[in-house]
């Protein structure tokens, strides 16, 4: 079965416009407690990011859960991995997160995880959108569900990542500037790195409920890239607004995405036999990761994009280590689901053991030349579909010979058509996405 509401990432659109509304998340509350409490006794921690929506959303998914019976335990500002981890610890039916990850403060959205801190499964997605188009009910008054709020909620998760570091392990001596995109990592991101030792410089982290992901964060690193040369840092990490998306800039300035993180981290669980298995990728991850994993003899595999599809490869497999080049990193041998500080500690780790610093690090992967560009597309048509885009993408892939690729796709979460050429050389790769682009924005006038 299709799904109505639930995309690749939960719920999430415009604040305001449905079903981003209150009256929705009051319904989606009950529809979710009534499928949780169906397996029993019933406890859902609910957490949110920065964003000022937030309190109105938390408000409302309250009234919905308890009115089904559900127990509710509110975590407040958290990022979005925390509460995957805080939903096992607490043995909690489920977790919620309030957030539009690395989206601006108008937009919003909910994601679950299951008890286990995973993604919730297909089956309990379709049953919560099938108590939705059912009339909303009230238990009876002595079975309505209880509110709590967890104080110690920061310390919890800033040990739990501690302990993704051998005991003992001190950063002393590293300069880092840490940008907190004005989002769910303001407080905790900072401690951890620090408790670990680490001189800290810390922006964007005085959320005003409107600010998050503007001009900073993941997104916009520019200003951490300014720091990192005024502060004279050995390097900066970049988080996105719920903290499951991390980039770091190395001390020359310059960005190091995703997939290079990812290639650090995997050739140091390589070298210390502790790989198991390979890599995920995506579509998206650069054919550079590929060919720098293969001269390892690391195999490599691409799942669609999207951590959900990440992380059921791994599970597939039996693998710890995967990715997407927008810094959504899953460490499983550490947690379950992307979890941005966590990936970063565990990058400075590899430097650490390899007494190298982050722009000698990431030379042994050569990126090939990708151009990506969004094209915004209205209405219900979906451009991918026309003749003329689908015949155009061919030609260019045939024109390639093998030593490139195209990707033309869909987001998951935008109204949005995402054009990436790949190949060995820049020029002709910019002039194929730049036509390709153009094509999509005619076809979807």
């Amino acid at each position: 079965m299709s799904k109505k509401y639930f995309g690749t990432d939960g719920i999430r659109g415009r604040v305001g416009e449905y079903p981003i509304t209150p009256d929705f998340m009051l319904k989606l509350g009950w529809a979710a407690g009534m499928a949780f409490r169906k397996m029993g006794a019933c406890k859902v921690l609910v957490g949110k990011d920065t964003r000022i929506s937030g309190y109105m959303f938390e408000s409302a998914l309250e009234a919905g859960l308890t009115s089904a019976g559900a127990d509710v335990m509110l975590l407040g500002p958290m990022p979005t991995p925390a509460i995957a981890y805080l939903t096992r610890t607490f043995q909690a039916q489920a977790g919620i997160v309030i957030s539009a990850s690395h989206n601006p403060h108008d937009d919003n959205g909910i994601k679950f995880f299951s008890g286990q801190g995973t993604k919730l499964p297909d089956d309990i997605e379709l049953m919560i959108e099938e108590l939705l188009d059912t009339p909303m009910t009230v238990v009876e008054s002595s079975k309505i569900g209880k509110v709590s709020r967890i104080n110690d909620a920061s310390g919890r998760y800033i040990e739990f990542c501690k302990g993704s570091v051998p005991t003992g392990t001190s950063f002393s001596g590293l300069k880092i500037v840490v940008d907190c995109a004005h989002g769910a990592t303001y407080k905790v991101a900072p401690s951890v790195f620090r408790e670990l030792g680490a001189e800290v410089v810390v922006l964007s982290a005085q959320p005003n409920g409107l600010n998050i992901n503007d001009n900073c964060g993941s997104t916009h690193t520019e200003a951490l890239q300014a720091a990192v040369l005024a502060e004279q840092a050995d390097l900066g990490i970049a988080f996105d607004g719920d903290g499951d998306r991390v980039l770091m800039v190395d001390h020359t300035g310059t960005v190091v995405d995703g997939d290079e993180l990812l290639f650090i981290i995997a050739r140091d669980l390589h070298g210390r036999g502790k790989l198991q298995g390979g890599v995920v990728g995506t579509l998206m991850s650069n054919l550079g990761l590929e060919l720098a994993l293969a001269d390892l003899d690391i195999p490599f595999v691409r799942a669609n994009v999207g951590d959900r599809y990440v992380i059921s490869e791994l599970l597939e497999r039996n693998w710890v280590i995967g990715g997407e080049n927008s810094g959504h990193i899953v460490c499983f041998d550490h947690t379950t689901t992307g979890d941005a500080i966590i990936a970063a500690l565990q990058v400075l780790m590899a430097l650490k053991a390899r007494n190298e610093g982050l722009a000698q690090s990431r030379q042994a992967l050569r990126k090939c030349p990708q151009v990506l560009i969004n094209v915004r597309f209205g209405g219900g048509v979906n451009p991918l579909e026309h003749a003329k885009v689908k015949q155009a993408g061919e030609r260019v892939t045939q024109a390639m010979a093998g030593r490139g690729r195209v990707l033309l796709r869909k987001s998951g979460t935008e109204p949005l058509v995402r054009v990436m050429v790949e190949g060995e050389d820049e020029a002709q790769v910019r002039g194929y996405a730049e036509e390709l682009a153009k094509l999509v924005t005619e076809v979807s006038a």
